[in-house]
């Protein structure tokens, strides 16, 4: 997708500009990221672990208690690995889009040249 113009980039900059003085709450709702909801999203689902931990150490009470621990264990660290998967996807196809290049730093890491 090519660039956009200078005017086309001074009409863009004047909608956000209008819809920012028109609702300033869209402006920290726009604030957040990808990074931002995703860490909020493993905070919760570690909170959860840990409640599902508790839960498996109740199994003395009963084993549904446990059974559902365990159960809620599996699905938050689920939910952890897919965010992490999320978080690491996206830097690593930002970092590609910058001209980075995994083999390139494969290479430096272990102290040879690309080339060689």
């Amino acid at each position: 997708m090519p660039p956009l113009s200078e005017h086309e980039q001074r009409i863009l900059e004047d909608i956000e500009r209008g819809l920012l003085q028109e609702d300033p709450r869209l402006a920290e709702t726009a604030s957040t990221s990808l990074y931002t909801h995703l860490a909020k999203r493993i905070r919760w689902a570690t909170f959860a672990f840990v409640g599902g931990f508790v839960m498996l150490m109740l199994f003395w009470l009963s084993i549904w208690i446990a059974l559902a621990g365990f159960g809620v264990m599996l699905g938050t660290a689920l939910v952890i690995y897919g965010s992490l998967k999320k978080i690491g996807a996206d830097q690593l196809r930002s970092l590609q889009l910058s001209g980075f290049s995994l083999p390139a730093l494969l290479a430096k890491l272990s102290g040879r040249s690309p080339g060689r």
